[in-house]
């Protein structure tokens, strides 16, 4: 991914050495959004699963004025009815101190031109029922809220369970 600046803001792709600090982002936004005690995620792990031989996502980091401020993780999904790539946006988060400042939307349109570039039919992502500021912005941003679908997941013993059968 190519950087993408202006007077205050450099957006770019995070490189192995940011590990600690997407570690940092990655708790941060655990935190608010009231699940930190969901995070087993180590310096390990997420070396291995974003830098490793096959990586299985990009992350991206924002500074405002050299300091890291935010960032996003997404990868590439695939949409079957379409036969196209998409780009699905896992998580983005701007620390607090640094909201207010277009950061956000900063980084929205630069995975927004990434999926482009890629000619990805989709760009999809999913917020918590209860984050009210997050419909809002990104209704702001044009997207449209997906009512008629609902999100199903499998992990732990029930994954390995059902892996084993």
């Amino acid at each position: 991914m190519s950087g993408v600046s202006t007077a205050s803001l450099e957006i770019c792709a995070a490189t192995e050495n940011d590990v600690p600090l997407l570690l940092e982002f990655i708790r941060g936004i655990a935190e608010y959004e009231k699940l930190s005690h969901e995070v087993v995620a180590t310096e390990a792990s997420v070396r291995q699963s974003l830098f490793g031989a096959r990586p299985a996502a990009e992350a991206i980091i924002a500074r405002w004025d050299g300091v890291p401020a935010g960032f996003a993780v997404c990868f590439t999904n695939f949409s079957t009815f379409v036969g196209r790539p998409g780009l699905y946006l896992e998580d983005l988060f701007v620390k607090p101190e640094f909201r207010r400042h277009g950061i956000g939307r900063a980084l929205f349109l630069h995975l927004a031109r990434i999926a482009a570039a890629r000619q990805c039919d989709r760009f999809e992502w999913v917020a918590l029922d209860w984050n009210e500021p997050a419909h809002r912005f990104y209704e702001n941003l044009g997207a449209q809220r997906l009512d008629d679908w609902r999100l199903y997941r499998m992990n732990g013993e029930a994954l390995a369970r059902l892996a084993q059968s």
